[in-house]
């Protein structure tokens, strides 16, 4: 289960250092394979992008026609889904849109000192790609989180890819496409589908950006092709910390690790806790859950690989070791909940949880929005500048200016923040569980 570092040894850091440090994500046989799928789908289009498909996906299509999904296809899938699951998705949808109308940056127009009018507009892209994992793990909620700020920025064009099975696509996915609106939806995946996105072919037009989750050679996809396209984020494998005292429900800690843990092999699960008896009793639940759950093997080689608690003193120094880390995904939930949500600086979304079953209060899912100048990183918007008479110079820098706190949200995931605190320096070593 979760290995346990603890604050009373003399090794803690050289461990965490080594635990944050421990990526694969410079690969260079990697890098080489995607260069190479890269290559030949922009030399040969549809032929190589129906060849990969084929060959690295586990189908046998007959041709690049049979890539696309059809009505007849969508009708189906609908079909095979429960109502529950259509309620569900509905919910989702209303919830999210709700939030993500709030999250729309406002046009800027003024008039400085000198009598120079300056401003920035934003404005959507044209069109827009969203990567839908459909291998190791399918997951309908990549569909509503990549989709729907597009839809609310005014995408006019968006377009899905996703891995397909012997020649089939979760119907749960396909439902969720419809229910959003979205009938251009391809059947591919990995690298090849990426590059496609970025160069088109004769059946698939380019995109302006790709957003969305994927194993690492479609991360490793995204980061060759910047530049030819837009993308969100050069990601890791997924990732949550929670931290939690001892007046929490461990079951439910167990739970929310066990949720990024079954993604992926890579995937990393930490706790952080004052309480060394509750940290047993999350690993306990862990144990539990990993026999009954679907997707055993994956999660289990995530917990016994990356899994880990980290027991600290005071709680109130959390955020210490949280801003080293910078995880994806952080749950707070202690009695001091706002308090440490100030302190903490390197993180995407936070999430700050009470002890009993209700959501106090949330800063947000920074990561599914963050707002970027021009259309080449996160956002489906792009922002114009425009002045009059000289004052160019003068607009840029305001533009700049005004989109400062959203850069800032874009570097949040870097760990910038030394370890080394006037606070008692942390100190540890692995114990066993």
């Amino acid at each position: 289960m979760l290995k346990i570092i603890t604050c009373n040894k003399s090794n803690y850091e050289k461990k965490l250092y080594s635990y944050v440090n421990n990526t694969s994500i410079n690969n260079k046989k990697k890098s080489e394979i995607v260069s190479n799928i890269i290559k030949k789908i922009k030399k040969n289009k549809n032929k190589a992008l129906l060849n990969f498909t084929n060959e690295l996906e586990n189908n046998n299509f007959k041709n690049s026609k049979s890539l696309k999904v059809t009505p007849k296809e969508i009708s189906n899938a609908l079909s095979q889904c429960s109502q529950d699951f259509h309620d569900s998705i509905k919910l989702a949808m209303q919830r999210i849109m709700s939030y993500q109308k709030k999250l729309l940056p406002r046009n800027l127009y003024y008039k400085d000192k000198l009598g120079i009018k300056l401003g920035c507009i934003w404005s959507p892209l044209a069109s827009c790609g969203l990567y839908v994992p459909g291998g190791k793990a399918l997951y309908p909620s990549s569909v509503l989180m990549n989709a729907i700020p597009a839809m609310v920025a005014g995408v006019k064009r968006i377009v899905i890819t996703t891995p397909a099975q012997n020649n089939q696509l979760s119907p749960e996915i396909l439902v969720t496409a419809n229910a959003l609106g979205i009938n251009e939806i391809y059947k591919i995946g990995g690298a090849q589908a990426v590059a496609a996105l970025a160069f088109g072919t004769e059946s698939i037009k380019r995109v302006d950006k790709i957003v969305g989750p994927g194993n690492s050679f479609v991360t490793e996809a995204k980061k060759q092709l910047y530049g030819f396209v837009g993308i969100d984020s050069i990601a890791g494998p997924s990732e949550i910390l929670v931290i939690a005292d001892k007046h929490n429900n461990p079951k439910w800690v167990a739970m929310d690790l066990l949720s990024q843990a079954e993604h992926d092999e890579e995937a990393r699960a930490i706790l952080i806790s004052n309480s060394k008896d509750f940290i047993k009793k999350v690993n306990k639940y862990l144990l539990s859950f990993l026999k009954s759950i679907k997707r055993t093997k994956i999660a289990l080689k995530s917990i016994k690989k990356n899994g880990l608690a980290i027991l600290i003193q005071d709680i109130n120094f959390a955020h210490c070791v949280t801003n080293y880390i910078a995880p994806e995904h952080l749950e707070i939930m202690t009695k001091n909940k706002k308090l440490l949500a100030k302190k903490i600086k390197n993180v995407f979304p936070v999430e700050t949880k009470s002890t009993i079953l209700e959501l106090k209060f949330s800063l947000g899912a920074i990561s599914n929005a963050p707002f970027n100048f021009r259309h080449s990183a996160c956002t489906p918007l792009k922002a114009k500048c425009f002045f009059v008479i000289l004052g160019y110079f003068v607009a840029i820098f305001k533009c700049v200016q005004a989109l400062g706190s959203s850069f800032k949200a874009i570097f949040k995931g870097s760990a910038t923040e030394s370890l080394h605190l006037p606070i008692p320096k942390f100190t540890g070593e692995y114990i066993s569980s």
